[in-house]
Order: C-alpha cells, then structure tokens, then sequence
C-alpha cells in the first residue's frame, strides 16, 4: 500500500507496478483509490453479456393481467 506522498512522488514507479499487480494508495491511513492496468480495467468492465442476450435467454412466462370488471375496492372519502 502506498502512501498518497509517496505515491505522487513516484508515480511512474506506481504505474509499472500496477501494469502487473493493483496497485493501493491510501489517503490519511484509509485505502482511497487503486490503480490496475488498462487490461484489468476492460476485463472488469466489459460486459460478459448484452441486455438483449440476457433478456432475450429468459424463460418464457405468460401472465393473466384480466382483471374482472365487477370488482370495486372499498375507499373512504
């Protein structure tokens, strides 16, 4: 874990490093940020699956949405 400071000071050094392994930097003793690698950043953030693959792969249900038109729900005014 790198020190804010420390880390400013030898950023280059922070970079190469995180190429490899995330790197940590903490801001008054409490982890604050994490550098990764641009590889490491596209891999969390690229989607496994579009919407539409994950949507379109969902069971089929059919739902009964009639409702009887003589049903009256009781409301004070």
């Amino acid at each position: 874990m790198w020190q804010l400071q420390e880390a400013k000071s030898k950023f280059s050094r922070v970079v190469d490093l995180a190429r490899n392994t995330p790197q940590v930097i903490s801001k008054h003793g409490v982890a604050a940020v994490v550098v990764i690698s641009v590889e490491e950043y596209q891999r969390l953030t690229t989607p496994k699956r579009s919407l539409y693959d994950v949507l379109s792969s969902a069971p089929k249900v059919s739902l009964d949405v009639n409702r009887q038109a003589d049903t009256v729900r009781p409301c004070e005014l």
